[in-house]
């Protein structure tokens, strides 16, 4: 399985000593009962370590270039127990490369009101300190999260155990190394883009290879490692041969097996992530890869078709966020195809020619071997499954030219009225909100693509805020959506964004 490291995230507390060595201590001590606090609520999907208090220009700066230099730490929270004059942050602030959450809560949830004194004020000033300190995080014009609450609250947890996930969505963006194999699809605009700008804004790393290049890694794989693959597949997933001889349809079971270790060898050795294949440039591979592709995406592998490098780094990032998740429903490289446009059953197909990660499959999952018109090879195997109901979210990268905008669409999936028994693909079915018409047409306007980095377990909140970390526009379709409003939102984003 394709993972990242063993994140944590540094807990700050900013103060002063205008109040004396005993506020000091007790500023720490509480520091240190929320950290626990936090790492105790088994809400969180990192460890927080906790910091000593930070209090002049030179130890802000320092921990801050620390955190930079640490592979680690995946980003700082910050809290201002205390007054913190913001002018010691800037230098801190100006030279920090991790993420930030600004934490404004306070250790005491209540006013004592029977004991309350100036020395009590003094120490409690949160509500006074962390406007100071978000002050100048505005001043200086830098990216944060803010997250508001009591820290020993659920909900409040909960919340920076979500912005944790956007964070080390943040830091493994810049280790994201996408194996093109030939190119894009000829024509085809939306799966182009500017790699030297996306390796600027996101860190990514986007080459291509000749197919045959790796074709060759895969010719080299031992028939018993293929072998002992097909059993395991054999094991896995029904096999449905649907009249096919069934020594035939193992011996193309065992070209996608073949595809799959060469594949995965090939990644491994030269430290890829992500992978995008072409049907129309297949070189002397017998089949276009498919189930090979699906398991890849299942161990961690973002993806995406006929070139689309965009949407399988995204697929590759939002996987990383959603690593270690308790009962995650599945993040999946997408694509739209047809509409069903009966009144009150509205709704999206999604699909792909084979290429759909079963981490979002409810129920079994099948093996089929059928004919593909598109890349002129045998007839390729893959695993067909229905997705799984419930709210998810379709996102979509798209090159503007003068910058990229990410689309952000809240969906609702479900069931198909009635089975499709000849459509030999993985699908999904969705009707995006606020409703079908709306919501299309906005995604349509925005520019959105065909191509979708689709997940049941991240947020809008999520990848809109990792959207604001790398410094570029995006834009949510929601529950909330209408026309007239979106487009004016487009307008005002253009004024903004636009070089």
């Amino acid at each position: 399985m394709l993972g990242c490291k063993d994140y944590k995230f540094w807990f700050c507390t900013g103060s002063q000593d205008l109040y004396g060595d005993e506020c000091l201590a007790h500023v720490a001590e509480h520091s240190q009962i929320i950290v626990n606090a936090l790492n105790e609520s088994g809400l969180l999907p990192y460890e927080v370590v906790w910091k000593p208090t930070l209090i002049t220009n030179e130890v802000i700066r320092k921990t801050f270039n620390e955190a930079n230099t640490d592979e680690n730490c995946a980003g700082v929270i910050v809290w201002c127990h205390t007054f913190s004059p913001a002018k010691s942050w800037i230098l801190g602030l100006k030279e920090l490369r991790k993420p930030l959450l600004h934490f404004h809560t306070q250790f005491n949830r209540e006013i004592p009101y029977d004991t309350i004194d100036m020395d009590f004020m003094n120490e409690n000033q949160a509500a006074h300190g962390d406007r100071e300190f978000g002050h100048i995080f505005t001043r200086l014009n830098k990216s944060r999260k803010v997250v508001m609450g009591y820290w020993q609250d659920k909900d409040t947890q909960e919340r920076i155990g979500s912005w944790m996930r956007t964070a080390v969505g943040v830091i493994e963006s810049s280790h994201v190394r996408v194996m093109r194999i030939a190119d894009n699809m000829r024509n085809v605009a939306v799966t182009e883009g500017d790699k030297v700008e996306a390796q600027i804004k996101f860190g990514w790393e986007v080459d291509a290879y000749p197919v045959n290049e790796i074709a060759a890694v895969v010719q080299d794989v031992k028939p018993g490692d293929v072998e002992a693959l097909v059993e395991e597949y054999y094991s896995k997933y029904q096999i449905l041969l649907e009249g096919r001889d069934e020594a035939e349809f193992r011996k193309h079971v065992a070209v996608q097996a073949q595809i799959e270790l060469g594949f995965e060898k090939f990644l491994e050795e030269q430290n890829y992530q992500a992978i995008v294949t072409h049907f129309g440039d297949l070189g002397s591979l017998q089949q276009l890869p498919g189930l090979a592709i699906q398991r890849l995406m299942e161990k961690g592998y973002g993806f995406g078709g006929e070139g689309d490098w965009k949407t399988a780094a995204m697929v590759r990032v939002m996987k990383i966020m959603t690593q270690g998740m308790k009962d995650a429903k599945g993040t999946s490289f997408m694509e739209d195809y047809t509409y069903n446009l009966v009144p009150g059953k509205e709704g999206i197909l999604q699909a792909h020619m084979l290429e759909v990660c079963p981490t979002i499959a409810d129920g079994p999952i099948s093996i089929k071997c059928q004919p593909l018109s598109m890349g002129n090879r045998e007839d390729p195997t893959r695993l067909v499954f229905t997705a799984k109901e419930g709210p998810a979210i379709a996102t979509s990268l798209i090159d503007l030219g003068d910058r990229f905008r990410l689309i952000i669409n809240n969906v609702d999936c479900k069931k198909t009225e009635k089975p499709m028994p000849k459509l030999p693909v993985a699908t999904a079915f969705w009707t995006p909100q606020p409703n079908l018409r709306t919501g299309a047409e906005a995604w349509i306007l925005a520019g959105g693509a065909h191509h979708t980095a689709f997940t049941y377990d991240l947020t809008a909140e999520q990848m809109g805020d990792w959207a604001a970390e790398m410094g570029i526009e995006a834009v949510y379709i929601d529950k909330d959506t209408n026309i007239r409003q979106f487009k004016n939102e487009l307008m005002w984003n253009e004024a903004v964004f636009s070089k």
